[in-house]
């Protein structure tokens, strides 16, 4: 009995070391390219070092991770390439999913959606730039499309694959939070995939997702290169370099 108490008991620690250190990283409190020091980590999320080593090995296996060599174990860099290789993948599996839910999923449900999303992409224009809570607001909706979405499907293997594909593109759209006016058009994209879905239109659903992946890739690739050539160009980076 006290051994399988002590289990659940780690088994909750290492759950709360992984959602936190995930939350972390995904909102770009940890940057690419940071190691994980055990200790520090631990000690910061509060967990002993073997409920963090379980949820690192998660974080490794989602991809969020990587092993840097004698660096031990870091944030997963983002790069152009593994950007436009997963959206690459996204695209795939989203073009399949999407006719899917038109063709199974409740008209009224995504009727609705797509409602506020054009609610949401007609306010968006006149409201404070940059402010969180319109940020917070369009993820949200995005992310209660992509459960109709997935819950419609009906195809828990394509649904998992989109799962681990969506949480590793996550970061990059944290990088465009100052950015309104691509909120705005995100908004009306996803309003677009909401309203084929809606119309029972598998073809136009289709369409209505590679429209939003391939503009959100192009301009997530824009905003990776502003990221680089101020990092490159930032004084502190040119001393450490000398």
């Amino acid at each position: 009995m006290f051994v399988y108490m002590a289990s659940k008991v780690a088994e909750r620690a290492s759950d709360r070391a992984y959602h936190e250190l995930r939350r972390q990283i995904l909102a770009l409190e940890l940057q690419p390219g940071e190691v994980i020091a055990e200790v520090e980590t631990a000690a910061r999320v509060g967990v002993s070092r073997t409920p963090l080593r379980e949820a690192i090995a998660r974080l490794l296996a989602d991809g969020l991770l990587a092993q840097e060599g004698a660096r031990g174990v870091a944030v997963a860099p983002i790069s152009a390439v593994d950007v436009r290789q997963l959206t690459e993948l996204r695209e795939a599996l989203d073009t399949q999913a999407a006719p899917l839910a038109a063709s199974r999923g409740a008209q009224q449900r995504f009727q609705q959606l797509a409602v506020e999303f054009a609610d949401l992409s007609a306010s968006l224009p006149h409201r404070s730039a940059g402010a969180s809570a319109d940020r917070s607001a369009t993820y949200a909706l995005a992310a209660e499309l992509d459960e109709a979405i997935d819950e419609a499907a009906a195809n828990p293997a394509l649904v998992a694959s989109l799962q681990r594909v969506r949480l590793r593109l996550a970061r990059v759209r944290r990088l465009a939070q100052d950015r309104p006016s691509r909120l705005a058009e995100a908004a009306g994209e996803h309003r677009d995939i909401a309203q084929a879905i809606a119309w029972q239109d598998p073809e136009l659903a289709a369409n209505a997702v590679r429209v939003h992946l391939r503009r959100s890739l192009h301009h997530a690739l824009a905003l990776l290169d502003e990221h680089e050539a101020q990092t490159t160009h930032h004084p502190s980076n040119q001393k450490e370099s000398a």
